[in-house]
């Protein structure tokens, strides 16, 4: 099914035939409109021609995360003094002011100042100073802000002036009456692009929507097999009543309580949702939750070899919820190791069941551990894309430990605990985690920011990184975003071999499940939907 074009606003979709649809084209982007004017610094020197010219040049440098009235006011005073106006900014990996910052791709940014009727070209400057470019270059003229030189010139100012006076140039600062500053107006108001961040990230990758909606269509029978801990996340609805009066007691009356499988059988859950056919691997307890798991999961077409461990219990998370607010939560489990003899009977399972994809999902609560992981990776079959996922934050666990999988996805808390930095950016942390990990594909999970996918092991490289935002329309509950994206990429990515299809699919797959109460399996119709709709803020919105 395709997009819906709207005749008469965002209310009363008309749908359109097939043949309708095919005369709408993709929403031309900034960057396709106005990549004529950027270029490099070589290719600028070779249009510009070497000083003394008759039509001067002047340069302007910066980062220009957003483009405001300060900046304006900046490039339309430099224009006024040169013939030809040139931006220069400064590249993704080389900007540091915040730990997600730059805020807009350098692509979208060039763009932005490209699309500056005043802007006659746009380099981005791939070093960490505008040095080399300006010696390459050699603008008549290079223009600084007036802050540059209110309580002197700063050393790195000096060191522009030092290139640019040595070839015959001449440095301007332009008058600052107006000054605002692109971190206060984010951190103010985050700018709203993650549809052009989209184009991007497609255009660059070759990604179309009817691809992704192939992709969808053909995760229908893939084999995946899962491993892991098995949660039963429990609600028990109770009623305020009042306390105790001579101890500090709270009574509360008990309503009801529901049960909810999770974990590791959640996501095997998505992936089933989706199509696959799954076998889920997992260490269940002799008790009655065992049976609620086995019951469920055999519901919905799911084969699980469930190893019964009678020493230990069903894992359960049971939160003690009064008037919507969680009260207490009370966690019966035991996260001791598993024996060897059941390490034996999951290793036989990964090995011996064919699989296009295995994943294994740690929540640490003994199936993984420093002893096991070396174990369960033996035994992977080398023809299957290999997955891991490990929501284990706030315990002992390191999803470094899974070296040399396909694919990880951690969310950025489970990434700084695992390499113990609490303070680089968000580049630089998937840099970090991508080399220590030995992964080949990354999705670095960061919430209501979407996600930063690392794709290669060259970092300097521009096309080793992209970012997708998120794609939520209405926030319900965030639980299970994570298990969606695991699902929906590992199948996108058996089915394309696409990360950037795999990696907005995953982010739609996310977004969907955000708008759910409770962690619901995703559906290839929701999915379906979210790709129309995205279709259309893209074309139309």
């Amino acid at each position: 099914m395709g997009p819906e074009l709207d005749r008469e606003g965002d209310r009363n979709l008309v749908p359109l035939h097939v043949e309708e649809r095919r005369l709408i084209p993709m929403a031309i982007s900034l960057t396709e409109r106005y990549r004529h004017k950027i270029v490099t610094a070589e290719q600028l020197r070779e249009i510009l021609g070497p000083p003394p010219r008759k039509k001067r040049a002047i340069m302007c440098h910066g980062v220009f995360d957003v483009v405001h009235p300060g900046h304006v006011r900046h490039l339309l005073y430099a224009k006024s003094k040169a013939d030809t106006l040139v931006c220069s900014l400064t590249a993704d990996k080389h900007i540091s002011k915040g730990a997600h910052r730059p805020h807009i791709p350098q692509e979208l940014r060039a763009a932005n100042l490209a699309a500056f009727e005043m802007v006659d070209y746009v380099v981005i400057d791939t070093n960490a100073k505008p040095l080399e470019n300006i010696q390459i270059i050699q603008p008549d003229y290079f223009a600084k802000g007036f802050e540059y030189t209110a309580v002197g010139m700063p050393p790195k100012t000096a060191e522009e002036a030092a290139i640019v006076e040595a070839y015959g140039g001449e440095m301007i600062f332009t008058p600052g009456d107006i000054v605002y500053s692109s971190t206060s107006l984010i951190n103010l108001a985050p700018p709203t692009i993650q549809y052009e961040k989209l184009q991007l990230v497609m255009e660059r990758y070759g990604v179309t929507f009817d691809k992704m909606r192939a992709a969808i269509d053909g995760m229908v029978g893939k084999k995946v097999h899962v491993i892991g801990d098995t949660i039963v996340d429990s609600y028990t609805q109770c009623a305020m009543i009042g306390g105790q009066t001579k101890t500090p007691t709270m009574s509360v009356l008990f309503e009801r309580k529901q049960d909810f499988v999770g974990g590791a059988a959640i996501v095997a859950k998505h992936l089933r949702a989706a199509g696959a056919d799954v076998t889920f691997t997992t260490v269940l307890g002799e008790d009655g939750l065992k049976d609620f798991v086995l019951d469920d999961l055999h519901e919905v077409g799911i084969d699980t070899k469930a190893i019964i461990d009678s020493t230990r219990p069903t894992v359960n998370k049971n939160a003690i919820v009064v008037g919507g607010y969680r009260l207490l939560k009370v966690d019966t489990l035991d996260n001791r190791s598993i024996s060897d003899t059941i390490l034996s009977q999951m290793t036989s399972a990964v090995s011996s069941v064919p699989a296009d994809a295995v994943v294994y999902s740690d929540f640490r609560h003994g199936i993984f551990n420093r002893r096991t992981i070396p174990e369960f990776a033996r035994v992977l079959p080398p023809a299957a894309y290999k997955v891991a996922d490990s929501q284990v934050a706030s315990r002992w666990g390191n999803i470094t430990e899974f070296q040399g999988f396909d694919l990880i996805t951690p969310n950025e808390r489970e990434a700084r605990f695992a390499l113990g930095d609490q303070d680089s950016g968000i580049r630089p942390l998937a840099s970090q985690l991508y080399d220590k990990s030995a992964c080949k594909l990354l999705m670095l999970k960061l919430g209501e920011r979407g996600m930063l996918v690392c794709r290669g092991a060259d970092h300097e490289l521009l096309d080793s990184f992209y970012v997708i935002d998120t794609f939520v329309e209405q926030l319900v509950d965030p639980v299970g975003a994570g298990d969606a994206l695991l699902a929906y990429s590992t199948l996108a990515m058996l089915v394309s071999q696409d990360d950037a299809a795999a990696s907005i699919l995953g982010a739609m797959a996310a977004a969907c499940e955000c708008e759910y109460d409770g962690n619901i399996p995703i559906t290839p119709e929701a999915m379906h939907r979210k790709i129309d709709l995205v279709e259309k803020r893209v074309n139309f919105g």
